[in-house]
Parts: C-alpha cells; structure tokens; sequence
C-alpha cells in the first residue's frame, strides 16, 4: 500500500499568511490536496509545524501530523524525510507526496507516478515548466540518501537528490495544472481557471 503526504510546512511570506488553510471554491488547499492523495493511497498525513494553523486543520481533518525534525534544516526536503521516516515506521515502503499550494494537480497525478515507478527509487512529475520536485512518489529506502544531503545543516533542493537518485519521470502535458499558490493574485488565478473547467473536471 501507499501512503501519502502534503508537505505544508513553508512559511507562506509572500502570501501573507498560512497557504494550507486558504480556501478555494469553499475548500482549503490544504483539503484539496488531501482528497487528492486520498484516492491513492491508504492514509495521508500533513507535513506541517507543530502548533501551525496547517496542523490544527490537518488535525480537524483526522490527518496526521508529520513536522520536520527539530534539529534538522528548514524546508521541503527536510519534510519529505519526515515523511518517509513516518512511512517506515507504519511498514509501508512507499510515500506520495504533494503540495498544499497547488490546488490544480492532476486528478490521475498519484496513479501515473505509481506506474512509472518501476524498479527506481523515485518518480517525479514533469510539466512543460520542468520538473514539479514535490509532485513524486518516493520508496523509504531513500531515507539514507536524504539524511547525507542534509547532515551539514544545509537544505539542498529537492529536485537536485531527485536527480542523484536517478528518479523516473512521468510527464504531463498541462502545465497550469500545477500552478503554484504564492501570492494572493495566483489564488485568484486558480479560481479563474477552475471555472473555465467543465463540471465534471473540478475537485
């Protein structure tokens, strides 16, 4: 089985508050990006610090509460080590990860990086903008490998240990599909664009 994990730990400063507990269409992009994990994996938890709106929601939700190690560096890779760590110790061998602030990610998102897997350590999105390091599917056998690029206190991206690793790459064909959520503007951008979707395609 899978398990999954909304990295919602960034400190949203361009944003000018929490982007996990945001709404969009009436739904947090905390919620959106959960519901969307949830139909490929077996449980989600949120990556977010303790005593943050993004975890009082997270716990609302009935989600758990994965935040980064207290001696550890800031950021996304820090989190997705949370997670994996987590991961290994529910026995579970894979982690899928995604996003708070981006409301729009494909619906068959988790189902396609599962299938490009294979054998790798890793699979990551790739738009027409790049590679989307947040948007993978990871295998906890990576948790070494991360724990190295962070042991000198510093927090090398994501995308770089995704490169080291070799990790696969599923593309998508849409790249406003994974518009990011910086600034209040791109919110509303978001909600432009989810009424330009037919019905049928909105979360």
């Amino acid at each position: 089985m899978t398990l999954g994990l909304i990295i919602a730990g960034g400190r949203s400063q361009r944003f000018g508050a929490e982007k996990a507990v945001a709404t969009l269409g009436g739904i947090s992009l905390l919620e959106r990006s959960r519901r969307l994990l949830m139909d490929s994996c077996r449980e989600v938890a949120v990556n977010a610090p303790l005593g943050s709106a993004a975890a009082a929601l997270a716990e609302a939700l009935g989600a758990p509460v994965v935040p980064d190690a207290e001696d550890g560096p800031r950021g996304p890779l820090s989190g997705v080590l949370a997670g994996l760590i987590w991961a290994y110790g529910q026995g579970e061998e894979l982690l899928l990860t995604a996003p708070c602030d981006a409301p729009l990610l494909p619906r068959d998102l988790g189902p396609r990086l599962l299938a490009a897997l294979g054998p790798e350590a890793a699979a990551v999105a790739r738009s027409p903008d790049g590679v989307q390091p947040l948007c993978a599917v990871w295998r906890t056998s990576m948790i070494e490998a991360i724990e190295w690029a962070l042991a000198e206190g510093e927090h090398p991206p994501v995308r770089q240990v995704l490169a080291s690793a070799c990790a696969v790459e599923a593309a998508f064909d849409d790249a406003g599909a994974f518009l990011n959520i910086n600034t209040a503007q791109d919110l509303i951008e978001a909600a432009r664009r989810m009424e330009a979707e037919p019905p049928a395609a909105r979360a």
